[in-house]
């Protein structure tokens, strides 16, 4: 777990009072998401799913209701819809070490989101395009398999395999759209490419 993410509680409570802050009409144009100023409500969709959150309170949940949001998920919708400045796409893909500070996070990366790629997917890789298909995501041409996955509205994260032989293991790497710093700290992008490995799991095991 990287530093921000220690202390959820505080780092939530944090995040709330960024958001209140920021002009809400301005976040949902940054972001790419509606907000309902009647009800001081934006939706966001986060991996395939829809959230409201309340502003200025921040509360997150999901749309419709179904249960209590997971305390990281609530924090990057947060982070997301304060840090997005509505840059457009580049549709040029960086690696996580281009990223600002990458370097600093590149060993919580790897062990959160490349490695767990590669266990459940290097010799599935058929699964990992039909799994990623269930939440949006579209087929690739890089390596020797990869899919996009929009986390959020104006984040694509793309997971690339490309296949072992007698004399290399599999490889893998986790892209970003190179606009990325536009809309979630470095830290983040780490917490999120592993999440979404860890959905994918999950659909695994229950297909």
């Amino acid at each position: 777990m990287t530093k921000t993410y220690m202390n959820l509680d505080v780092t939530y409570k944090y995040a709330v009072e960024k958001l209140a802050m920021k002009e809400p009409r301005e976040m949902a144009r940054n972001a790419g998401v509606d907000y309902d100023p009647e009800a001081g409500v934006f939706t966001v969709e986060y991996l395939g799913k829809k959230y409201t959150v309340s502003y200025p309170d921040g509360k997150v949940e999901f749309a419709p209701k179904e249960g209590e949001v997971e305390l990281t998920v609530k924090i990057l919708i947060l982070h997301y819809l304060y840090n997005a400045n509505g840059a457009p796409l580049q549709n040029k893909l960086v690696s996580f070490k281009e990223l600002p500070d990458g370097a600093i996070y590149i060993e919580p990366f790897t062990r959160r989101a490349v490695k767990p790629l590669l266990n459940l997917f290097a010799q599935r890789q058929e699964d990992l395009v039909r799994l990623a298909k269930t939440l949006g995501g579209k087929e690739g041409n890089i390596g020797d398999t990869s899919v996009t996955i929009n986390v959020f509205p104006r984040v694509p994260v793309t997971y690339v395999i490309w296949s072992g032989d007698d004399e290399f293991p599999a490889s893998g790497n986790i892209l970003f759209d190179a606009s990325a710093p536009n809309y979630l700290p470095t830290e983040d992008y780490a917490v999120i490419s592993g999440l979404v490995i860890y959905h994918l799991g999950k659909l695994l095991q229950s297909s």
